[in-house]
């Protein structure tokens, strides 16, 4: 605790216990208050400025401090200065008191909590942000729950000071209007609780729900609006359509053909989507074939004194397109047909809220799911459409390995294929504009990957922002910026690899009117759902993360929010999502890294254990990296994990496991793991932890003991 916090504590402790030390809450009784009425009138009578303000002043510090005696004062005020003066004086004093214990409970109290609940609270701080005027308006119109209550929980969330002063004048005038009214006939009320009858509080009630029943009426008369202008069938033809059979797309098919629904599934290129076709399975088969050559080159590391492998790019790139082939039939249109699916193969069009044409037909529909996904993004950079340009996309269509290769981006998918075609023997340059490679990483985690790249002769250049490429005497050159000066790069190919871009275009969205993001992206709330109320989205066309895992998980709640959204609909979790780059070494990460904590002002301790120190891994000639795990400061919680190495993907899966369901590091530490493999890394991890913590006064003691139990 800082010094000024330290301080301000004080006071406020200094300030309550004068209050009870002098019997202050003895006067603040209605018994004394009804037998000092008289003379309470007179003073006001004879001096009402000064009584004004000492009420006034009082009320403030009361309330400020969250001291019993509001509504004593508050009769009070309506005894003494009548009904219009006395709820113009309360009204103020107590907006301005419950701010100051709204203040005092964020300084105090908010940075502690939101650091060691930060990952709760982070959906009722985005609601708090999003519709925190309507539900404190609720809670100030009803008397059950009590107002100094109210100010201390708002002090912990993210609710601004303006918006909760404001809020809460409004919110409490009628209540301060009631208690005013009861104080000018204070003769006639014998108790408290006699103030407020139970049909009055049935009406407080009804008004504090108003707000909220409120936007849900107006979300529903925004989402009549938005399908007014279409003809709802009598009949519909199915019960939900799926467009795009990419992994969010097929999960979402199935999930409605498993509960029984007419489902039809669109897909107008090829079953699978990028997932299967170009991208997580053609990567990872060219990864392991790249990875088995440069294992050759490190043969002396296992023993052998040389060992060398023959090959031709060709054939490479062949038993690429064969595993995908033979992954295939998981996603094929006799698969799905057999689930119950309707697949149709060809262009769809969305033309209207309940309808979709797709060769040359037209289907009804109850609801849509579009799950489109996305293709490479490529920047519009200056001659960069006049070359034969790599992407993710047609990549795997090249049968010769370029000589000297390009990759601009250096996140993820540059860093992956760069690594890739470097073994393989091509010159590789990675530039990126960022000043460090897989930028969303920690620094070390950067810098290692960065280290293994130029270990393994890739040239990388980082901070470096392309500007334009050229074809000079046949050769081609890129020219980038670089600390203010020209940087010209000689290259065979490029691959593109800046980022993916969200498919909204050409299959009538824009035309339907259906919202878009500033980053082109479908805009849908928290069920999926976009501003028509029947059509849902799901995967890399809405985001925010584009993994194909990300896109299945959506679906699921795409899924189940279209067809039984009338009876209950679930918000999409975003809590734990998992995430790794195939690189040598890998990186895999769940949760925050400290990156992440930092920017969000989180506060965190870090343990790591390094897999230099793992039997496997020295058993494997693989023994770098490490194991990172962010905790709660002085607790078992874990707040994120990152893994940089060998099998970096698969460890991560226990991890996501604790966080999902709530286990902390003394339950790793607490399980069993096979000896020797690397999950051991996991229980060694959550043993330096379990160190760090040691009660160490505790076993000061326990040595004591046994001190004395030798004699």
């Amino acid at each position: 605790m800082n010094l000024r916090k330290g301080i301000v504590l004080v006071v406020i402790a200094l300030l309550i216990a004068a209050f009870f030390l002098f019997d202050v809450g003895g006067y603040l009784t209605l018994e004394n208050l009804k037998s000092q009425q008289e003379s309470l009138v007179a003073w006001q009578q004879a001096k009402p400025w000064q009584s004004a303000l000492v009420f006034f002043l009082v009320y403030v510090v009361v309330t400020a401090l969250s001291l019993p005696g509001a509504t004593i004062m508050t009769l009070a005020i309506g005894a003494i200065f009548g009904l219009w003066a006395g709820t113009v004086l309360v009204s103020f004093a107590s907006t301005i008191g419950a701010t100051l214990a709204f203040i005092i409970a964020r300084f105090l109290l908010r940075d502690t909590v939101q650091a060691r609940f930060g990952d709760k609270l982070g959906a009722i701080n985005q609601g708090i942000e999003k519709d925190g005027a309507f539900y404190l308006f609720g809670l100030r119109l009803v008397p059950l729950f009590p107002f100094f209550v109210i100010n201390l929980v708002m002090g912990l969330t993210r609710i601004s000071v303006v918006t909760f002063a404001w809020v809460s004048q409004v919110g409490m005038l009628l209540g301060t209007i009631v208690y005013v009214n009861a104080g000018t006939q204070l003769a006639a009320i014998d108790s408290l609780s006699g103030i407020l009858s139970p049909g009055l509080i049935f009406s407080f009630v009804l008004l504090g729900v108003f707000p909220l029943i409120a936007k849900k009426i107006l979300a529903g008369i925004k989402a009549r609006k938005a399908l007014a202008g279409y003809s709802k069938p009598e009949k519909f033809d199915r019960n939900l359509i799926v467009i795009g059979a990419g992994s969010g797309g097929l999960v979402a098919s199935l999930i409605a053909a498993a509960v029984k629904s007419k489902v039809t599934l669109i897909e107008k290129h090829k079953m699978g989507g990028d997932c299967l076709n170009t991208g997580c399975v053609p990567s990872k088969a060219l990864i392991r074939s790249a990875r088995y050559i440069e294992l050759t080159r490190r043969a002396s590391e296992f023993g052998f004194r040389s060992a060398s492998a023959e090959f031709d790019f060709a054939d490479v790139m062949e038993r690429v397109q064969r595993v995908v082939k033979r992954v295939a039939p998981h996603d094929s249109v006799e698969r799905f047909t057999g689930l119950g699916v309707d697949v149709i193969q060809g262009e769809a069009r969305i033309t209207s809220p309940y309808s979709v044409e797709v060769n040359g037909r037209t289907l009804t529909t109850r609801n849509i799911i579009v799950s489109t996904g996305a293709r490479p993004f490529i920047p519009p950079i200056k001659g960069l459409n006049d070359l034969p340009y790599l992407t993710s996309d047609n990549l795997w269509e090249i049968r010769e390995l370029p000589k000297r290769l390009l990759v601009l981006g250096g996140g993820p998918i540059g860093c992956e294929l760069a690594q890739s075609f470097a073994r393989f023997g091509a010159e590789v340059t990675v530039v990126e504009m960022a000043p460090r490679l897989m930028i969303r990483e920690d620094v070390e985690v950067s810098s290692i990957v960065a280290e293994r790249f130029a270990h393994e002769g890739i040239n990388v250049m980082v901070g470096h922002m392309a500007k334009e490429f050229v074809v000079e005497n046949g050769v081609n050159r890129m020219i980038a910026e670089h600390q203010g000066q020209d940087v010209s790069v000689e290259f065979d190919r490029v691959l593109v690899a800046v980022g993916r871009a969200a498919n909204t275009d050409g299959f009538g969205l824009e035309e339907l009117g259906v919202t878009l993001t500033s980053r082109r992206t479908v805009e849908a709330n928290e069920f999926l759902q976009t501003n028509f109320p029947n059509i849902f989205v799901c995967g890399d066309v809405t985001g925010p993360y584009q993994f194909t895992h990300t896109a299945s998980h959506q679906a699921w709640y795409a899924a189940v929010n279209a067809l039984f959204g009338m009876f209950r609909k679930f918000k999409v979790d975003y809590s734990v999502i998992p995430f790794a780059t195939f690189t040598d070494p890998e990186v895999a990460r769940v949760g925050l890294n400290e990156q992440d904590a930092i920017e969000r002002d989180i506060k965190y301790e870090v343990t790591v254990y390094g897999l230099d120190d793992l039997d496997r891994a020295i058993a494997d000639g693989e023994e770098y990296g490490f194991v990172k795990v962010l905790t709660v400061p002085g607790k078992d919680k874990i707040l994120g994990v990152t893994i940089l190495g060998e099998h970096a993907g698969d460890l991560i899966a226990e991890f996501v496991t604790a966080m999902r369901h709530g286990l902390g590091m003394n339950k790793i530490l607490g399980t069993i793991h096979i000896y020797p493999t690397w999950t051991e890394a996991n229980k060694f991890v959550a043993g330096n932890w379990k160190k760090a913590h040691a009660p160490e006064r505790l076993l000061e003691w326990v040595e004591r003991f046994h001190t004395w139990r030798r004699g």
